[in-house]
């Protein structure tokens, strides 16, 4: 029996496929080019399969976002890697100035077929500036829509998507995410099932089709450790979580899963970013105002401590979310 797909070689093959398909698609990077294929090798064999558009340029994120937005303007459809998403602060103006700005302000709209690839997250030991989610600082700006890649959303549908939005996307790729498998055919484990709930991108994880204790939110590059504390509350608490995993994280549109949050006993949404001015204090917001009145507590709020994130694995486990993040969390509100 063949292997699950992994998430690495999900999202390889979504490019191929984008390459394949569209003969204006240029991709930008550092070190993309075969034989290295990209510092987690997603673009390996793009540059032997198409040489002329898989351009590998130097350390230069603020100048082939820029280039990048500037040759989507011009109708060509744009995808730019940011070896680690750290780095792409340094194409924040890029982004806020110009890329976002570009669909609207010439007196008609221009689309921008752009999406901006930022491996992002902790738990591999990569130290304070290799590994930060850094979701919030993207939040709020007009025109500009935010994606994570997750093990439930095939990558191919998800380019589909950004790249139909006509506006410049970033796509947060968790990089533990990479190594692991693509869930397919409605089933986690022997435990959870899952299907997408009706007229959303978001994938709905449970274990029986009732009204659970807690309804979790978190991106996709949760989802393993979202899986882990809701296994372990069910076994040792009788907690029954339910989990929501959204493939567009901005503009987020609560509309399809208000029945869902609704009906749960609490609903927590967990991210990997530090709190404060965050996406997961958004959502927070989104839905208490969508369900006032209804909600029987709180929506409480996960994040990743206020604190730099360290190299050494056991004290950035202290800092970045983990599974006994989560479970605690949720304990401590039962009681």
């Amino acid at each position: 029996m063949s292997r699950p797909e992994r998430v690495a070689e999900n999202l390889n093959r979504a490019l191929h496929h984008l390459f394949e398909h569209d003969p204006r698609t240029y991709l930008l990077g550092e070190d993309i080019a075969d034989p290295y294929g990209g510092a987690f090798k997603i673009t390996r064999g793009l540059s032997t399969r198409f040489p002329q558009r898989v351009l590998t340029s130097p350390l230069s994120e603020g100048g082939i976002v820029g280039v990048g937005a500037g040759l989507a303007l011009m109708g060509d459809t744009r995808v730019v890697e940011i070896m680690f998403g750290d780095f792409v602060a340094l194409g924040f103006d890029q982004l806020l100035n110009f890329a976002s700005k570009s669909v609207s302000m010439y007196g008609r709209e221009v689309p921008m077929r752009m999406v901006v690839r930022c491996p992002s997250g902790g738990n591999r030991g990569y130290g304070p500036t290799h590994s930060q989610s850094l979701h919030k600082h993207f939040v709020g700006i007009p025109r500009l829509s935010l994606f994570e890649l997750s093990p439930f959303h095939d990558a191919t549908a998800v380019f589909d998507a950004m790249i139909e939005r006509g506006e410049p996307c970033v796509l947060f790729e968790d990089k533990v995410l990479y190594t692991q498998p693509m869930y397919s055919g409605g089933t986690v484990d022997d435990l959870f099932r899952y299907e997408f709930v009706e007229g959303s991108d978001v994938a709905r994880v449970y274990v029986v089709d009732e009204a659970p204790d807690w309804t979790i939110i978190a991106p996709g590059g949760l989802t393993e450790r979202v899986l882990a504390a809701a296994r372990s509350l069910l076994l040792e608490r009788e907690t029954v979580c339910e989990i929501l995993i959204p493939s567009r994280l901005y503009p987020f549109d609560p509309t399809p899963l208000l029945g869902l949050l609704a009906r749960a006993g609490g609903v927590c949404v967990v991210e990997d970013g530090t709190a404060d001015g965050s996406w997961g204090e958004h959502l927070a917001q989104l839905i208490h105002t969508a369900l006032w009145g209804r909600l029987r507590q709180p929506v409480r709020l996960v994040s990743s401590a206020r604190a730099i994130i360290p190299t050494a694995p056991h004290l950035e486990r202290r800092v970045v979310v983990q599974e006994s993040t989560i479970r605690q969390a949720l304990a401590e509100a039962n009681r």
